[in-house]
């Protein structure tokens, strides 16, 4: 079974749950009470930092926004789910999640951009016997052929980076690697990698971080660090919702976008006040690898809500060479206009 196929797949169980489990009229429309905002999130990833500034500064208030329900889903297709049913408004996750529901719901609309870089890094053992982090990504790639490599899951962003650069190489990361999952938990991944489980991770940010910090583990390949040109700048974390809510609810939904640019120029320009933040937002995390992350959010973060065109299409690209999505989905009819650039 293709990639993109699991995935739909699990998207569609997901959302017949979603709507088993909802009351009253499921559908593309709101079911929260007028003028309040349910908005879920995947997890407390770095990806949804802004929601945390935004509610902390008090962004959200000040900009009109009653928020209700902030539920965080656990995976993608819980929030597709969540959407489908009407008990949030907005989902905060990956525009893979995104894309995902446009091909089962043609009302999906991308309302925001959160992260414009792959926050995704290849992290190996300290004791990796491959090429040198100065050596070309090709070499490194190589490196990682044969190998047992930690991702969260099949059909994650973590496995598409993995194919993703094996494809650059001519190589097949299902066939020429070992891909090995280990949940969403950096703590536990850190475990497997440190006990020899596996040679190497595929895992979102803070988990290179905290590796490092705690020696045993090295950042191998980062997108954010440039080491993969042609996946800069692509839009990762992202904001969507359906046409029917934004018909219901635009106002609302334009507010929250107004908070969110106050909290992504409060990144870029309080760094000092954003590691304070993002230290309780991390909370457990060692301050070195919140020190560590704190230095790359300003660089990692979008600007705005606004959806570029060229991130859009850059990550399209993505999708389509790591097999995650089977067609482009086009830029005009997903991103909502009041954020196309």
């Amino acid at each position: 079974m293709k990639l993109s196929t699991r995935i739909r797949t699990a998207v569609a169980i997901a959302t017949t749950a979603g709507l088993l489990a909802a009351t009253g009229c499921a559908g593309d429309t709101a079911e929260s009470e007028p003028g309040v905002l349910n908005v879920g999130q995947i997890s407390n990833s770095v990806a949804f930092f802004p929601l945390y500034v935004a509610e902390q500064e008090g962004y959200f208030t000040e900009e009109g926004v009653e928020l209700g329900e902030r539920p965080r889903l656990g995976t993608g297709a819980k929030l597709a789910a969540a959407l489908t049913s009407g008990s949030i408004d907005v989902g905060a996750g990956v525009l893979t999640d995104a894309f995902n529901l446009a091909e089962s719901n043609p009302e999906t609309q991308v309302t925001g951009s959160l992260v414009t870089d792959y926050y995704v890094d290849i992290v190996t053992s300290s004791d990796f016997d491959g090429p040198s982090a100065d050596a070309s990504l090709e070499d490194k790639v190589r490196a990682l052929e044969g190998r047992n490599i930690g991702i969260t899951g099949p059909g994650s962003g973590t496995e598409a980076l993995v194919i993703y650069l094996f494809e650059q190489v001519g190589l097949d990361a299902k066939t020429d690697a070992t891909l090995v999952n280990l949940g969403a938990v950096p703590s536990s991944a850190i475990g497997a990698l440190s006990e020899g489980q596996v040679d190497a991770l595929a895992f979102f940010q803070p988990t290179g971080q905290m590796a490092e910090t705690q020696g045993v583990g090295d950042i191998y390949i980062s997108p954010q660090r440039g080491d993969i040109p042609d996946l800069s700048g692509s839009l990762h974390g992202a904001l969507f919702s359906t046409s029917g809510v934004i018909e219901e609810k635009g106002e609302e939904v334009e507010a929250f976008n107004r908070a969110i640019d106050r909290a992504l120029e409060f990144i870029q320009s309080d760094p000092e006040a954003g590691a304070e933040l993002l230290s309780t937002y991390l909370e457990g995390t060692d301050p070195e690898a919140v020190e560590a992350l704190n230095e790359i959010l300003p660089q990692e973060f979008a600007s705005s809500s606004q959806v570029s065109r060229d991130a859009f299409d850059t990550a399209v690209d993505f999708h389509l060479e790591s097999q995650l999505i089977d067609e482009a989905p086009e830029y005009d009819s997903l991103v909502w206009p009041q954020v196309q650039e």
